[in-house]
């Protein structure tokens, strides 16, 4: 069985006992979590869309860490002009385990 459910902006397919990384979510390490925007369900098969939701589904998750991505390094330049101009960024993560999915 897996889903699909929108996470702090970002739709993802996720399975039961499944860790994954989402933009930074407010809490502690360790809070359990509860969201109910999924758009579909995959149960052996059977498969529900929802309208834009599926009606009683949700995803209970734990938060396991918050962290850092890696650096994406952003480089401009401007050929014979001597413009150039370098930015750096690192989103800010959390490590979510999804623990059960309900129907």
């Amino acid at each position: 069985m897996y889903v699909i459910v929108d996470i702090a902006g970002q739709q993802m397919k996720v399975e039961q006992g499944q860790e994954v990384f989402v933009h930074r979510l407010e809490g502690e390490e360790g809070d359990k979590l509860e969201f109910d925007k999924v758009l579909l369900v995959d149960n052996d098969g059977k498969v529900k869309v929802g309208k834009p939701n599926v009606k009683g589904a949700k995803i209970d998750v734990k938060i396991v860490n918050h962290l850092r991505g890696d650096k994406v390094v952003v480089f401009k330049k401007k050929r014979r002009k001597g413009y150039q101009k370098s930015n750096g960024h690192r989103q800010d993560l959390t490590k979510v385990l999804i623990e059960t999915i309900t129907v």
